[in-house]
């Protein structure tokens, strides 16, 4: 790309500067210094070609000396792989002795991107980190985003030193943004107390706005700041919550609404044992699951607590060592983000809470570990609910008294020792860099506990393929991306080669087009802009006018509810998506000259993302003429 430098001159005459540019993980293509003449009160742009080395951060310092004049400034920039990054995490204990992992080299991968993460705890917290990560670096600024978050880190403050796995923020940046996510869920609030999915101006839902007082009824449990007017505001929504359900809804989803509303409301130290009660005399039985977990803890009656208990264990699906929970809401899933696994853990707590005693305890548990793929669980909401449930079980039973010295090799290197004594949550962790890897070959690990207790470890590899040019992929959409001038159709063209190119300064508007073949719920459309681009949002009055394009005409509204135009992607949204092609489209300029990769276009389901598809790898060039 070419890097431009501006240099001004604020004297009333013309000035000789000399333009020395240093840097650091950039690499400069031609000479690093220029001498330029700059006019009287003017200035003047000037371009330095470079590329990119690693993904890191690349600095440069620019420095202007003309005779007793001089200035300099320091830029950080990000760099990103273009490439798809991937992990891999497995989990295991050790009573006695040894195991051992075979380790295969991995192929095709970049050399200075991840490596083997070896962490070992005498804990079983270890085993959330995975969890934890995803919590706090969730990307969805989404009413359901920042409750979940806010839930999860606010229960968990207090054992957050145990997940020191890289890329994790400290406890006092945990905390803050924990205040920040409790500042903006609570602006997403509407007058009748609700709140909106992205913006209080599309109106109160009723599942967000439940699991939204959630958060902030376990967030000022934990200690933090939430304002009482939101809190007041809230009560009232949860309140009257069988009234604000839209009638449309089915029964069974109504159930479990206001079944989890009554459970918040228990939470802040409200009295609801007679909301519970009532709500048991009208349904009984025929409540779903989630309703009867919520409502377990809080109905104050013997006869029903042991009913309900009753009716939770003929529900288990059991296995020899594991234990889950099936329950549907058919078309209405969507409405409530529903899954199973969430429901295992919202049962989990209540079995923990009201039958500490119970076998299927620890079978629960070993089922939602059972279920994690790359060390957690499929989206934000399981993820959410589980933390809080399992970080109640490692309260409640874990109490292990520790002394061993635990050794890890990995082939002939001896890659790690670590002593435990005592009940603790501290835990060790080793980086191998892949660079060592991949000299090493293939290779036996080995983790080694010697002493008494037992050893928890994580094996967590992270890599990226050095493959620039990935195919389209159709896991449940298909998905494709196309680029077209605003204005002179000279502007855009595609070569022979499938290489975009773009004229700097030109505005570009960017098509993707999406089929689907059957309903989506809960869905987002992520598409990666080139480095060399820059959106332009409509809606900010410094954009200047944008010719917007829409697919849906006046009669009807746009698939999407939502969207996002960042610095490096834009975002489209939409609750329900019904069969068919979808188009998104939206305008960016070429601000920068240069070579870029551009990642695929991707669709997904946010709560079910097994099912997506991406479009292919682009590249896209940006030049000063055809």
């Amino acid at each position: 790309f070419e890097m431009p430098i501006v240099v001004q001159n604020q004297t009333d005459s013309a000035m000789e500067v000399d333009l020395v540019v240093q840097t650091s993980n950039l690499e400069l293509v031609g000479p690093a210094g220029r001498r330029i003449v700059v006019p009287a009160n003017d200035r003047v742009a000037v371009r330095f070609r470079a590329r990119t080395k690693s993904p890191g951060t690349a600095r440069f310092r620019v420095v202007a000396v003309s005779a007793t004049h001089a200035d300099a400034q320091l830029v950080s920039l990000p760099v990103y792989t273009p490439a798809t990054s991937e992990a891999f995490a497995t989990y295991g204990v050790v009573d006695q002795g040894a195991v051992i992992q075979p380790i295969a080299a991995p192929q095709d991968v970049i050399p200075q991107f991840g490596g083997l993460e070896v962490n070992t705890s005498s804990t079983a917290l270890q085993a959330l980190t995975d969890a934890v990560l995803y919590v706090a670096g969730y990307g969805y600024r989404s009413c359901d985003g920042y409750a979940s978050r806010i839930m999860a880190i606010s229960a968990l403050r207090d054992v957050l030193a145990a997940f020191e796995a890289e890329g994790l923020p400290s406890p006092d940046e945990l905390d803050a943004a924990v205040r920040r996510d409790i500042a903006d869920l609570s602006s997403l609030q509407n007058y009748d107390g609700g709140f909106g999915w992205w913006s209080p101006y599309q109106g109160s839902y009723p599942y967000p706005s439940i699991q939204a007082m959630h958060a902030l009824v376990i967030a000022r449990n934990n200690g933090f700041e939430v304002p009482s007017g939101v809190m007041e505001r809230g009560h009232w929504y949860l309140r009257g919550i069988e009234g604000r359900i839209p009638s449309w809804y089915s029964q069974r989803s109504k159930d479990m609404l206001m079944a989890y509303a009554i459970r918040v409301r228990s939470l802040d130290r409200k009295q609801v044992g007679n909301d519970a009660r009532d709500l048991w005399d009208r349904r009984g039985e025929a409540l779903p699951l989630d309703a009867l977990a919520w409502l377990w803890p809080v109905v104050d009656d013997d006869g029903i607590e042991a009913e309900i208990e009753r009716i939770v264990n003929n529900r288990a699906v059991e296995t020899a060592g594991a234990a889950t929970f099936a329950t549907s809401y058919g078309e209405d899933d969507y409405l409530l983000l529903h899954s199973s696994r969430r429901t295992d853990g919202i049962v989990l707590d209540a079995l923990i809470t009201m039958a500490p005693t119970s076998d299927l305890i620890p079978k629960v548990v070993a089922g939602l570990l059972a279920h994690r793929v790359r060390g957690r669980w499929r989206n934000i909401q399981e993820n959410s609910f589980i933390l809080l449930a399992l970080e109640r079980y490692f309260d409640t039973f874990e109490a292990t008294d520790p002394d061993f010295v635990a050794r890890v090799w990995l082939g002939d290197l001896y890659a790690a020792e670590h002593e435990f004594a005592g009940r603790s949550t501290d835990r060790a962790s080793t980086l191998i860099p892949m660079a060592e890897l991949l000299d090493t070959g293939d290779a036996d690990l080995i983790v080694q506990k010697d002493g008494e207790g037992r050893l928890y470890y994580r094996l967590g590899l992270r890599y990226a393929p050095d493959d620039l040019d990935l195919d389209p992929l159709d896991r449940g959409f298909v998905v494709q991306r196309s680029y077209e001038a605003v204005g002179d159709p000279g502007d855009v063209w595609l070569d022979d080669d499938g290489v975009w190119h773009v004229r700097a300064g030109a505005e570009v508007r960017v098509n993707v087009t999406m089929v689907n073949d059957s309903r989506r719920t809960n869905m987002v459309l992520i598409d990666p802009l080139p480095a060399g681009f820059e959106a332009l949002n409509p809606a900010l009055a410094v954009t200047g006018g944008v010719d917007v394009r829409s697919s849906a005409g006046w009669w009807r509204r746009s698939w999407y509810r939502h969207q996002n135009l960042r610095d490096d992607r834009a975002e489209a949204f939409a609750r329900y998506l019904w069969a068919g092609t979808h188009e998104y489209s939206y305008v960016a300029r070429a601000t920068t000259p240069g070579t870029f990769v551009v990642p695929p276009a991707k669709a997904e389901e946010i709560y079910a993302p097994e099912v997506f598809g991406r479009s292919a790898t682009d590249r896209v060039i940006v030049q000063e003429s055809r």
